[in-house]
C-alpha cells in the first residue's frame, strides 16, 4: 500500500515506450472515459475468458503487440486510456473504521516492481514535506475513474444484453496478398436495434446513462479509417527504412 513515508523519495517514470509494455494492440477501457477515449480509439466489447462477461477495449492496432499510436517519441493521442495511464499503481482495498463503522474502502497501491519506478528519474509521488504531488493527484483522479467505471460497465452490458443491442463483429483489413488481418471475437452495437427500441427503452436507457455510451461505441468506429491510416504509414516508415539499409 502506497504510504508517504516508506515511498517519500518513490519517482514514476511518465513518458511511454515499449520498454514499459505500452506496444499492445488493445487495452480495457470503461464507459467513464468513453468521451475522450472515442475521440482517438475504436471501441469494440470482447468476452473475459475466464468470465465470460463482456469489457471493453480500445483498438491501438491490429496485432497483439502493435500499438500504432506509440514510436520512439512517444504516445501520439491527445488521451491516453486510464489502464494505460495509471501507471504502476492500482485500487486495492483496506478495512477502515468510518464513522464507527467497518468498511472496505478503496486505497491506493503500487507495483514496485514495475519498470516505470525509479528514485532518480521522473514525477515524485510525494512532496519534500510528505504532501501528496500534482501526479499523484491526477493518478488519484484516474484510479477513481476506472474504479467507478468497473462498476458501472456490468450494469451497462446488463442494460444492453437485455435489450439485445449487443452484436458481434468481424473487422477485416487486407493490406496486400500477403498482409490481412481479421480480428474474431469482438462485438459492438447494433445500430439497426438501436434505432428500432421502443421509447421506454429508450428512455430507460437514457435515464440510466448508458444511451450516450451507446452513441459514443458507435461514432468511435469511425477511428477505423484513421488506424489504417496510420498502419499504411508505419508500412511505408518500415520499407524505407529496409530500403535505406
Amino acid at each position: 500500500m502506497l504510504n508517504n513515508v516508506a515511498h517519500k523519495d518513490l519517482r514514476v517514470i511518465a513518458r511511454h515506450g515499449a520498454e514499459f509494455g505500452d506496444n499492445l494492440g488493445t487495452v480495457l477501457t470503461f464507459p467513464t472515459e468513453y468521451g475522450d477515449v472515442q475521440r482517438e480509439y475504436p471501441i469494440f466489447f470482447r468476452k473475459d475468458p475466464q468470465t465470460g462477461e463482456f469489457q471493453s477495449i480500445a483498438l491501438l492496432g491490429f496485432q497483439q503487440d502493435e500499438n500504432l499510436f506509440l514510436d520512439k517519441d512517444g504516445w501520439h493521442a491527445a488521451y491516453i486510456p486510464g489502464i494505460v495511464a495509471r501507471g504502476p499503481f492500482l485500487i486495492g482495498f483496506q478495512n477502515q473504521d468510518v464513522d464507527g463503522q467497518l468498511r472496505r474502502e478503496p486505497v491506493i497501491h503500487v507495483d514496485l516492481d514495475n519498470p516505470r519506478i525509479s528514485a532518480t528519474e521522473g514525477e515524485p509521488v510525494f512532496l519534500p514535506q510528505g504532501g501528496n504531488s500534482r501526479y499523484l493527484e491526477r493518478i488519484t483522479a484516474i484510479l477513481h475513474g476506472i474504479h467507478q467505471g468497473l462498476a458501472v460497465s456490468k450494469a451497462m452490458f446488463d442494460a444492453f444484453t437485455a435489450h439485445g443491442l449487443i452484436e458481434p463483429v468481424n473487422v477485416e483489413i487486407k493490406f496486400n496478398a500477403e498482409e490481412q488481418f481479421n480480428l474474431r471475437g469482438l462485438y459492438t452495437i447494433s445500430e439497426e436495434k438501436l434505432r428500432g427500441l421502443s421509447g421506454d427503452a429508450l428512455f430507460a436507457l437514457n435515464s440510466a446513462g448508458f444511451l450516450q455510451g451507446a452513441f459514443l461505441v458507435i461514432a468511435s468506429l469511425n477511428n477505423m479509417k484513421k488506424l489504417i491510416d496510420m498502419k499504411h504509414r508505419r508500412r511505408q516508415q518500415q520499407a524505407g527504412v529496409a530500403a535505406a539499409s
